[in-house]
């Protein structure tokens, strides 16, 4: 499956107390193709494996996090100094919520800035969310 995400309303590149926000895919433990949060949008593309494991899906793959039943990807939040990533947050997209249908190509559409005006995080759910 091929997961697109779509990225709009980023926050801002200051986001209270942090400066140089960017935000980026983590694959494994490593956040790629980062984005400054004063960008008009983000997006990225990943390969996800879907296996059927005892009648249900499963997903795997570099950018695949979490424990089955509960697989998920990961934006990652961050302030750049120096060249350097300090995470500081993250939001998670819940692979099991992906649609059956959409199985090939798979687009999460996403709001990544919170009521508060920072950085959304946590389990993200509709209407920050949209699948397709």
């Amino acid at each position: 499956m091929r997961l697109v995400i779509e990225a709009t309303n980023l926050p801002g590149r200051t986001c209270g107390p942090y400066r140089d926000v960017h935000v980026g895919l983590q694959v494994r433990r490593e956040p790629v193709e980062l984005v400054a949060a004063d960008a008009a949008k983000a997006g990225w593309e990943v390969e996800v494996e879907v296996v059927e494991r005892d009648g249900d899906r499963d997903f795997r793959g570099p950018a695949v996090h979490g424990k089955r039943g509960r697989r998920f990807v990961y934006l990652t939040w961050g302030e750049v100094r120096d060249g350097t990533f300090s995470m500081f947050r993250r939001a998670k997209l819940m692979l099991d919520d992906v649609p059956d249908a959409a199985m090939e190509t798979v687009v999460a559409r996403v709001d990544l800035t919170d009521e508060c005006g920072m950085p959304r995080c946590a389990r993200l759910r509709a209407p920050a969310l949209e699948w397709r």
